[in-house]
Formats: C-alpha cells, sequence, structure tokens
C-alpha cells in the first residue's frame, strides 16, 4: 500500500507468476513470484497467475494450478511457507 500527502491510501497491485519448474528452489515446490522478480530470476517456464493485491491471494490461486505452490521467501513474503 501507497499512501500520498493528501492521507488517501492506495493499494498496489502486480501481476503474478508460479515457476513451472520445481526443481529450481531449494523447497522443490512450485513457487509464485511476482513479475518483476521472476524477470530478474530469468524464469523462462512460468505460469501467469493474475493480477491482485497481495501475494496470499496470488498464492491461494496458483494452488489450483499446482497444489504445492507456495510464495517466494523474497518477492511474496507474507506467503511463503517454506
Amino acid at each position: 500500500m501507497l499512501a500520498s500527502s493528501s492521507g488517501k491510501v492506495f493499494i498496489m497491485y502486480q501481476f503474478y507468476y508460479v515457476n513451472d519448474d520445481q526443481t529450481h528452489n531449494p523447497g522443490l515446490h512450485h513457487e509464485v513470484h511476482t513479475e518483476e522478480h521472476a524477470k530478474r530470476l530469468g524464469i523462462r517456464s512460468k505460469t501467469y497467475v493474475g493480477y491482485f493485491s497481495n501475494e496470499i491471494d496470488a498464492v491461494a490461486k496458483a494452488k489450483e494450478i499446482y497444489w504445492d505452490a507456495d510464495g517466494c521467501a523474497t518477492c511474496c513474503p507474507k506467503a511463503h511457507r517454506g
């Protein structure tokens, strides 16, 4: 969330992706990343999850694709379970 000088609060939505190759992370599960973080990591094999205001909702949606989806510790810490 962002607050402006007028006191209004803006919720930042982000694009989320789930990594299709679970072998490229320490927990051996399908990790959910923001679009920006997935680009920085160079993840090419990924599935679009959606446009969400928070990582918890993004991971819940990703679990419809991969039952073992988990949030990335770096870009989705609130949804990271390890």
